[in-house]
Formats: structure tokens, C-alpha cells, sequence
């Protein structure tokens, strides 16, 4: 065997390792006994499931409503997914297939906006949704999520170049409008980047935490990342194996939808090479 090439399986091992490392540590917290954040053994001597338990039930000396947490999660990220995936669809079938006056300034204009990290404009929103009454709502949320992907919407476009115009003739001339060719033929065989906006789009929602801190104020309406840091921050920082417990489960949705989706994304590009 080449020394490259053992460099280069040497190189994906430690890689591997320091990417699998703080998720592994994280699952092994969660199943520890006791709440500190440090442990003398990697893998626990003692297993728990207490820390779950604690995650859904109330107790004296503190209460954390984790299901609501969760559910509202769940909510914000499942509609940001399904409105924030329509409008970047919609926009890039406006911007692959319309000739109109200004498109490429707006199209520089978005692509730049978009460079930027989102958190830069924390201030201005702060101020649009205090004025328009929404500070402290999902909606709120919602509207941030689906309105700020617009990287998502360039990989689009680029995607809807590639079908063939002719298909779009040929349905012009069996009389289609254009919301009948977009939802008949360019969103059938646009799959692979439907599965790809959703997935970033609902995953973005579900971890965000800048946002969802300076939008939501009380806790019945927090997310799960607003809700996980106050259990570090409000109990002094020594509810790290109960936090651990909740990133265990945050983690399932995210998971379960990648494995499903996963397929859709895979037979589309084989299908799209296959055609090619």
C-alpha cells in the first residue's frame, strides 16, 4: 500500500474520530449517574435512565415543561420547512424562467444579503416584530426561518436550469399555465433539491438558538434551544447529564428525517444521471 494512501485513511480516521467523539461523549452522558460534566471513565460504570425520566416529569425543586419545549419545536420547524421550501421553489422557478427588468440586480442584491450571517440583522428584526406586535410568538420565528434562505433558493435555480425547456413548450402548447407546469413537471423531477431545501430548512429551525432567544420571552413558548441552555444556565451548571439527556432526544427528529429522506435524494440523482 502507498504512504499516500495510508496518510489518507490515517487522515479519515482522525477525522472521523474527532466528529463522532462529542456525539458519542454526549449519548454516554445522558445514560451517567450523578450531573457532573466531568467523569473519570469514558463509558459510564453505572447506567440511568433517571435523566429522561427527569426531562418529563416535575419535581420540587424545579420544573421543566421539556414536552412543550419540544412540541413547539417541532411546529416552528415542520411549518418554517413547508413555507420557507414553497418560497425559495417559487422564487428560483421566477428567476430560471422569467426574463423581467432588474432580475440580475436582484439576484446579485439576494446573493449578497445572503453572504452575510443572519444574526447581523437581530437589531432590525427586534424592532420590525416589536413593532408589528409579534415579539414573543412563533410566528415570529416562523416568518425568520422561511424568509432567510436564500443560498437555498440560488441551488435551486441552478438545479431548475438543467430541465429541459422543451417539456415546458410542449404542455404551453397543450394549453398548461405556468403554476401547471411548475407543479406538474419541474416539481416532479426537482426531488433531490426538494429533499435537500427541506432538510436544511427544517434542520436550520430546529437548532437555531440566536433567534428563538431574542424573539421568545416566556418559557411556555421557548424552543428546545432556548429551553436546554436556560437548564444549564439557570441551575448554576450542574444539570450537565440532564442536559445531555435533552440533546439525545433532539437529535431523533433530525435523524429520523434524514434516513427517510435520504432515499428520495439518492434515487433522484441516480434517475437525473441515468437521463443524462
Amino acid at each position: 500500500m502507498k504512504p499516500r494512501l495510508i496518510f489518507s485513511y490515517l487522515l479519515l480516521i482522525l477525522i472521523g474520530c474527532a466528529a463522532l467523539y462529542p456525539a458519542l461523549w454526549t449519548v454516554l452522558s445522558s445514560f451517567r449517574v450523578g450531573n457532573s460534566l466531568f467523569s473519570d471513565h469514558f463509558i459510564p460504570t453505572k447506567w440511568t435512565l433517571e435523566h429522561y425520566r427527569d426531562l418529563f416529569r416535575d419535581r420540587a425543586d424545579r420544573s421543566i415543561p421539556y414536552a412543550t419545549w419540544y412540541w413547539n419545536t417541532l411546529k416552528v420547524a415542520t411549518a418554517s420547512m413547508i413555507l420557507g421550501t414553497l418560497i425559495q421553489l417559487l422564487t428560483a422557478y421566477a428567476f430560471s424562467r422569467f426574463r423581467f427588468k432588474g432580475r440580475k440586480s436582484l439576484m446579485t442584491v439576494t446573493l449578497i444579503l445572503g453572504m452575510f450571517p443572519g444574526f447581523l440583522s437581530i437589531m432590525a428584526l427586534f424592532v420590525i416584530f416589536n413593532t408589528l406586535n409579534l415579539l414573543d410568538t412563533q410566528w415570529a420565528l416562523i416568518i425568520v426561518y422561511s424568509a432567510g434562505a436564500a443560498l437555498g433558493m440560488f441551488v435551486a435555480k441552478g438545479f431548475f436550469d438543467t430541465i429541459p425547456r422543451s417539456l415546458e413548450e410542449a404542455a404551453r402548447i397543450d394549453g398548461a399555465s405556468h403554476m401547471k407546469i411548475f407543479t406538474s413537471i419541474i416539481l416532479p423531477l426537482s426531488r433531490p433539491i426538494i429533499t435537500y431545501i427541506s432538510l436544511t430548512t427544517f434542520a436550520g429551525a430546529w437548532v437555531d438558538f440566536i433567534f428563538a432567544r431574542m424573539i421568545l420571552r416566556s418559557p411556555e413558548q421557548w424552543t428546545l434551544a432556548v429551553g436546554l441552555w436556560n437548564i444549564i444556565d439557570a441551575y448554576n451548571s450542574t444539570e450537565f447529564t440532564l442536559f445531555a439527556a435533552g440533546c439525545v432526544l433532539v437529535a431523533i427528529p433530525i435523524t429520523a428525517l434524514f434516513m427517510y429522506t435520504q432515499r428520495f435524494l439518492v434515487d433522484g440523482l441516480t434517475a437525473g444521471a441515468s437521463k443524462g
